[in-house]
């Protein structure tokens, strides 16, 4: 019971009150002691958000009259079912765990849904269906193949990737993990790798690697920073890209709004033995003093790409409105400009699969910033720039491979004096 209660807090605060899952985690698993507990929560949670629609479909086939979207008897019936669908609860213990959670709600309408639809013959498909404002929108932006690609993404909790801070351990750690590679400096380890705790795998307590998203270390494989090089990391948190910088010998200067958020950059790069100067402040406030030989911007983003790993992002109304979000990445991209020394490279990224937030944005005239296109020998194979000279990662691409991140990644470099 510890661990439902605790994924009932957790869809309170993501379908609620629109809190990401991560921001939730904290406070939702105060009192749950035990970790398997912590992560059947999350898996529940996440499960439900994976399968949103479909569980909805299920409830209002056995239900005469709608229940509301965040009543709580609707989200005690998401988690059971996801339970008993797609992580083997055995019906008895769907009844028994799930009528507690309803309270003072109607525990009769609960069961009875439960008895129903335990009796049916009504079964979650192979891939869960996409909200409807991402299956319209991505399949008109990027074609249906794409959007069909995304269901199947969303089925299940991808690989793990990581960057290694000395690529030269690729084949060896690679053994240790029972990893494959993309390519030189990252590792992909298949969920069912039985290794236990992330602390507790080969090469962590080393330092050997971080956790990444192989799209996430495009930005800065695509940057060409050299030893020596003064980097403007804005927008570093949590970190990875700041370490692969600082592996490659950069002079890194790391920006993020958010100190606490920079505490957690600092606790990587002392796990890792590397270095960094840690800035906190807004960067349309903040005054570097200096220019820098290279910049990349990761700006802050609707984050749409990652819903692989973090399905609450198709849930969240920062996912809908993007108006504020654009307005600040064109803003953050001229002022990086602003800070670039002449002949200078800068990279513009973001995690988002809409094209407002990057190939519009990117698209934008800067003066004095014509683009630096990406050529197809400089990315990994499989992978091939755009028309533009940019790189688009999408639903489908290297699925074989198990997948990546949907990111938006433009180059610039700054003309010479």
């Amino acid at each position: 019971m510890p661990a439902r209660r605790a994924a009932l807090k957790l869809l309170m605060a993501v379908l609620g009150r629109g809190t990401p899952l991560e921001l939730a985690l904290e406070g939702a698993l105060s009192d749950v002691r035990l970790p398997q507990d912590r992560a059947l929560a999350r898996n529940l949670a996440a499960t439900v958000l994976r399968w949103l629609p479909d569980l909805d479909v299920m409830i209002d086939s056995a239900t005469a009259k709608r229940l509301p979207e965040d009543s709580r008897a609707r989200m005690v019936l998401r988690i059971a079912l996801a339970g008993w669908q797609k992580l083997d609860t055995p019906p008895h213990a769907v009844v028994s765990t799930a009528l507690p959670l309803v309270e003072g709600g109607p525990r009769r309408l609960v069961h009875g849904v439960l008895g129903t639809l335990l009796r049916g013959d009504l079964r979650l498909a192979d891939a869960p269906h996409l909200p409807d404002l991402f299956a319209v929108r991505w399949a008109m932006d990027w074609g249906a193949d794409v959007a069909d690609a995304a269901s199947r993404m969303l089925a299940h909790e991808p690989a793990t990737d990581l960057a290694l801070r000395e690529p030269a351990d690729t084949a060896r750690l690679a053994e240790a993990l029972g990893a494959t590679s993309l390519a030189p400096g990252h590792l992909r380890v298949p969920r069912d790798r039985e290794l236990g705790a992330l602390t507790d795998w080969p090469g962590f307590a080393e330092g050997d690697w971080w956790v990444q998203d192989f799209s996430a270390s495009l930005p800065v494989r695509l940057l060409g920073a050299q030893r020596g090089d003064s980097v403007l990391d804005m927008c570093a948190a949590p970190g990875g890209k700041t370490m692969q910088l600082a592996a490659l010998g950069a002079e890194v200067t790391a920006l993020d709004v958010s100190e606490a958020r920079l505490a957690r950059v600092a606790e990587n790069l002392a796990r890792t033995g590397l270095s960094a100067r840690l800035e906190a402040g807004d960067a349309l406030r903040w005054e570097p003093g200096r220019l820098f030989d290279r910049i990349l911007l990761d700006a802050p983003c609707s984050a749409t790409g990652i819903f692989r790993r973090h399905p609450d992002v198709l849930h969240l109304k920062g996912a809908r409105d993007l108006a504020p979000l654009t307005l600040l990445q064109a803003a953050l991209l001229r002022r990086a400009a602003s800070w670039l020394k002449p002949g200078g490279t800068l990279v513009y990224a973001t995690c988002s699969l809409d094209p407002r937030e990057g190939e519009r944005i990117a698209e934008r005239i800067i003066a004095g910033l014509p683009r630096a296109p990406i050529a197809a020998e400089e990315l990994p194979v499989g992978l091939v720039p755009t028309p533009e000279g940019w790189v688009r990662t999408l639903p489908g691409q290297l699925e074989a491979e198990g997948g990546l991140d949907g990111f938006f990644i433009a180059r610039f470099r700054k003309l010479a004096d």
